[in-house]
């Protein structure tokens, strides 16, 4: 029987949006929304606000309102980059840090009650399965 990958991209995304769910209240209590988390998450990797757009796949301007979002917060602030001083680069500050780890550590503890479903075996298949859809 072929696999139907609207079928796969469904449950996909329910499972994403499951996971999310399970650990909203956290969210909350930190003072963030998911995408403000998922901005957290990904500075450090892409500190710019054109690269981060780029690697979350969102619109710059939702960039733009959501790290104006966290520098209010606190969370993030914007420095002048030494090597091109046109350019803005974003850095954690120490309470975003702490934010962005305490919401990586609820939305692990989520996913790995889910995880706990399947073997670990099964666990390392999806591993190899994730990294080659993701894989160039």
């Amino acid at each position: 029987m072929p696999v139907d990958a609207a079928q796969l991209w469904t449950l996909n995304h329910r499972l994403l949006t499951a996971v999310l769910d399970a650990c909203s209240s956290e969210m909350a209590e930190l003072g963030l929304e998911t995408k403000e988390f998922f901005v957290l998450a990904e500075v450090g990797a892409s500190p710019y606000p054109a690269e981060l757009a780029a690697t979350l796949v969102i619109p710059k301007a939702s960039v733009t309102a959501y790290v104006r979002s966290l520098v209010a917060k606190g969370f993030l602030r914007r420095e002048i980059d030494d090597e091109d001083l046109r350019r803005h680069r974003l850095v954690l500050t120490a309470a975003g840090e702490t934010a962005r780890d305490r919401a990586l550590a609820a939305l692990a503890d989520a996913f790995g009650r889910r995880l706990e479903r399947i073997t670990p075996r099964d666990r390392s298949e999806l591993a190899r399965i994730l990294g080659d859809l993701l894989g160039p």
